[in-house]
């Protein structure tokens, strides 16, 4: 089944289940690195259409190049914990999260330059409600990004580099190891997966998911600040995936793109759109599907697609008929129970 993008309003055909705007090709596929048996070529092709030729990682490998460039303190100067090298670092990444979200959310919601198309709950985002922090939902996501998420990751960023500069973390160079530093680009992605799973699941017992995961939820419908939004316990439990390079070597160049990569992403796969059309096609991959269904159906698709978790597991909404209505009654069993 397939959507079928008509000018001005998009008209979903043959919509496996309503309530959207939008649905993409449907059954979802996860990535084809862990199907049986594995298939060499398609895992080639999965690879080359997830970073060329233009895609939210390439970008983000640029960034992360531009900002050990010209934004990032040496480590020589990070050795010694410092209010201007750490002020240096909060404003870039402010300035950054900034222009991500905020210019997505201007180009697919202030002005409207793709009005609906591509966009999968037919639905405006929220301008009040009691749930939000700062009576809106667009004031309490950008609170919650910009004050709490942007610190915890300027903080982890901080301790990083502080390791790194005193030889408390292992330190990778492109001389010594050209192969790694290259895989290491393609393996963060995966290593998030893999991840965001757990701790996702995790924040979805019933007492972290009262207090802290909760505020994420607010959003059913979400936006490009809804990505990074949330309670400052998620953030550190979320921003967290980077300590892995205490025991994985790394550049500092993959530190800042590990981070970006998972601050910046949060915003761009929660856009609500499914990518950036440019003379009516899809030229750059955005918000998810997959993901967006989490949001409204809360009781799936706790991953990504690189691992297929949630089909093992039994909580991968694939987008049909038949996993809509599987999907509803595993809420209804949890709910009950």
């Amino acid at each position: 089944m397939c959507c079928h993008l008509c000018e001005g309003n998009q008209r979903v055909a043959d919509a496996p289940f309503k309530g959207w705007n939008h649905v993409p090709d449907v059954p979802i596929q996860v990535s084809p690195l862990f199907r049986w048996p594995l298939r060499p070529k398609e895992i080639a092709l999965w690879f080359w259409n997830s970073w060329f030729l233009i895609s939210e990682k390439l970008i983000i490998v640029a960034i992360a190049f531009v900002s050990l460039t010209w934004f990032q303190p040496p480590l020589e100067e990070t050795r010694t914990l410092a209010v201007g090298w750490i002020a240096e670092m909060f404003v870039r990444n402010l300035v950054l999260m900034t222009v991500v979200a905020g210019g997505l959310h201007l180009y697919f919601y202030t002005f409207t330059k793709q009005g609906q198309r591509l966009k999968f709950d037919p639905r405006p985002l929220m301008k009040d409600g009691r749930q939000f922090t700062l009576g809106g939902q667009i004031r309490d996501n950008m609170f919650w990004t910009l004050a709490s998420g942007v610190t915890i990751w300027t903080a982890y960023e901080v301790l990083l580099f502080w390791a790194l500069a005193n030889g408390y973390a292992p330190m990778l160079t492109w001389a010594a190891h050209p192969v790694w530093f290259v895989l290491l680009f393609l393996l963060i992605p995966i290593w998030e997966s893999f991840y965001f799973y757990w701790i996702h699941r995790l924040l979805h017992v019933p007492v972290l998911y009262k207090h802290v995961h909760a505020l994420h939820h607010r959003n059913i419908n979400v936006g490009p600040w809804s990505g990074l939004s949330m309670h400052p316990v998620e953030h550190v439990i979320f921003l967290g995936s980077v300590l892995i390079h205490f025991i994985v070597p790394a550049h500092p160049v993959h530190i800042l793109y590990h981070l970006q990569y998972y601050t910046l992403t949060a915003a761009t796969t929660h856009t609500g759109f499914e990518g950036l059309l440019v003379k009516d096609e899809n030229r750059l991959k955005l918000g998810t599907f997959h993901h967006q269904m989490h949001h409204r159906y809360f009781e799936c698709n706790y991953g990504s697609l690189e691992i297929p978790w949630d089909k093992l597991f039994g909580s991968f909404h694939d987008g049909t008929v038949a996993a809509d209505v599987k999907i509803r009654e595993r809420r209804k069993r949890i709910m009950g129970a």
